[in-house]
């Protein structure tokens, strides 16, 4: 797959390293030139001057045929700004923006993009949200009989209940992360747009789980 990076700092050229290892094409922007000396000579991917925000750059970088979009320059605004043209110009589903004020981050979580402040940020949180497929586990107990794992879910399940989610795939809906906070779940919570979802199942159920999360829900009746 194709990823865009906009902020060639610390965390964009982490993960442009780390996109590239698991066998992915990167672009990466930045306004300043100099700041792509953080990729070192072995980065294979493409290197693009400009503001991130900017239609012309974005499609210079592969915005078109892009899996998703991380925007971690040092600006908030300039962030959300290239998160959203990506997602409402270009169709990008899997969008991620840094933003330095945590107080904005519910905000713009709202607002449908997907926010990490830096207060708890780290490259693997911003993986997970780009590479959003399957199951992330989280904890095992000591037989490896039980995990607990954040699974991708469809967005076709955005408005159904957590106890719909829980009876069509049989696992247990442990606690969602939504805005960035912990919500402990009941029968009458319904999923949102922007929630982790955070469950308990047996580890040989992880297959047919993920599936059912990926697919949507099935008609009832």
């Amino acid at each position: 797959m194709h990823f865009v990076i906009m902020g060639c700092g610390r965390v964009g050229s982490t993960l442009a390293h780390s996109l590239e290892e698991m066998g992915h094409s990167v672009a990466i922007i930045d306004r300043r030139a100099d700041s792509f000396r953080r990729l070192g000579a072995g980065f294979a991917g493409k290197r693009v001057e400009g503001e991130g925000y900017d239609r012309d750059t974005l499609l210079e970088a592969g915005i078109e045929g892009a899996a998703a979009l991380a925007a971690v320059s040092s600006g908030d605004n300039s962030n959300i700004l290239a998160a959203r043209v990506a997602r409402e110009t270009f169709g990008v589903d899997h969008v991620v923006a840094r933003i330095y004020d945590p107080g904005r981050a519910a905000v713009y979580q709202r607002l449908g993009i997907p926010t990490v402040a830096t207060v708890r940020w780290t490259a693997d949180q911003v993986l997970r949200r780009l590479l959003p497929e399957g199951a992330q586990a989280e904890w095992h107990d000591e037989t490896g009989t039980v995990r607990l794992a954040e699974v991708a879910v469809a967005p076709a399940w955005i408005g159904s209940s957590v106890r719909r989610l829980e009876e069509q795939s049989g696992a247990r809906v442990a606690f969602l992360t939504r805005f960035g906070e912990g919500v402990l779940p009941d029968e009458e919570t319904i999923v949102q747009d922007g929630d982790l979802v955070h469950v308990v199942m047996r580890e040989t159920d992880t297959a047919r789980v993920t599936s059912v999360f990926a697919r949507g829900p099935e008609a009832e009746g």
